[in-house]
């Protein structure tokens, strides 16, 4: 085992989750409640945290009703669970759903709900004030890096929009980065969560502002899935190149505090109003969306910006001319199905969608400015 800190303590490598339950039982926690889903139930990865909780003498409470796009009543849900069973810590096991619930769980635990107050849109950080109870992640998909993240995503029921819940302490204390947990992941869930991965890593690298930690962090993000994420399509026991895609999402998640960009604006309503997987929406929108970067008048800086990243993927035998070009064939190598149209989206959902993503804050810190009706056409254009 290796262990990073940055800052979250990172537990790297098969076989962590005894260390995982020692470092718990030494901070003073005897009462975790689990929450997962239920695949993860039927398919026994929950169970294997059974033996080495079990030998530190930790009582397990397992909450298994998360939706793959999480819903505010997960939360809710979660709560009264957590409270009913006299939990005192929060372990998330599965994908950033899981993981983003429990992170909003944590919230509620000590302030009081609605819970529209503390978007964090809405400045409701602030109202952010009480202590909240520890929180350890263990991923089973290397896509969202929510492990090593400050902020929950769930869909509220008064807007249907996905909303944003943002504070430090809402960062895991420990991540279990343990291959292992993503071996069983199919080949089209690989693809869509580590395409969500690169998104984050060039999304965070193109965002303006300085960080040149993020932007380090950004482009080595974006070597490990160019070279890892193949391998892991075609030989999904490959735990080596798991692990290093595991590491992957981390890096983007670290990196995208940076920003994000238009791609998660227009991701976003994909998922709420059409229950499109958070990583399959990034990976359709894409390539329209850099295409219209491209097309934009962009000043020196940038235009060394999209080097730089074209450069990469030329390093991995990309070679086309543009970047969108770039991102589609490698996308097409992992049997990418393009077009919104053959993904259970209609062309009267592509206004209401445009309204949404413009909304959406992630386009706030895209490298060019985005109306509602660039929105609109870059929808269109990724449709067909």
């Amino acid at each position: 085992m290796q262990q990073f800190n940055y800052p979250t303590t990172i537990f790297y490598g098969e076989d962590c989750l005894q260390p995982l339950a020692s470092a718990i039982k030494k901070s003073g926690y005897h009462k975790p409640l689990v929450v997962t889903d239920k695949t993860l139930v039927k398919l026994g990865l929950v169970s294997k945290l059974e033996g080495p909780f079990g030998i530190e003498g930790l009582k397990l409470t397992i909450f298994s009703e998360t939706h793959t796009n999480p819903l505010e009543e997960d939360v809710e849900r979660g709560i009264l669970v957590y409270k009913d069973h006299d939990c005192d810590c929060l372990v998330a096991l599965g994908g950033g759903s899981p993981i983003d619930v429990a992170k909003v769980i944590m919230l509620r635990v000590n302030h009081e709900g609605p819970l529209e107050p503390y978007d964090d849109a809405l400045g409701g950080d602030r109202l952010i004030v009480n202590d909240m109870p520890p929180l350890y992640a263990i991923p089973t998909t290397a896509g969202t890096g929510s492990e090593v993240g400050r902020s929950g995503v769930v869909t509220l029921a008064s807007t249907n929009t996905k909303t944003i819940f943002f504070h430090p302490d809402m960062l895991p204390k420990i991540a279990v980065l343990d291959p292992s947990f993503t071996i069983g992941l199919p080949p089209d869930l690989t693809v869509a969560t580590g395409l969500d991965a690169l998104t984050h890593n060039l999304e965070a690298f193109m965002a303006p502002g300085f960080h040149p930690m993020a932007d380090g962090i950004a482009l080595e993000g974006l070597r490990i899935v160019l070279s890892e994420l193949p391998k892991v399509y075609k030989d999904g026991a490959n735990v080596q190149a798991r692990a290093k895609m595991l590491i992957a999402a981390t890096m983007g998640a670290t990196a995208f505090q940076k920003g994000l960009g238009m791609i998660h604006s227009m991701a976003h309503p994909l998922s709420t109003e059409c229950g499109m997987h958070h990583g399959l929406a990034n990976a359709l929108c894409l390539p329209g969306c850099i295409e219209f970067i491209e097309s934009s008048q962009l000043n020196s800086g940038q235009l060394k910006q999209i080097q730089r990243v074209k450069y990469i993927f030329n390093e991995y035998g990309y070679n086309q001319d543009t970047l969108a070009l770039q991102c589609s064939s490698f996308f097409k190598s992992l049997g990418l199905q393009f077009g919104l149209k053959n993904h259970g989206v209609s062309e009267d959902q592509l206004g209401p969608l445009s309204q949404k993503a413009f909304k959406d804050p992630c386009h706030q810190t895209n490298m060019v400015p985005v109306t509602e009706e660039q929105f609109l056409k870059t929808f269109k254009r990724v449709f067909k």
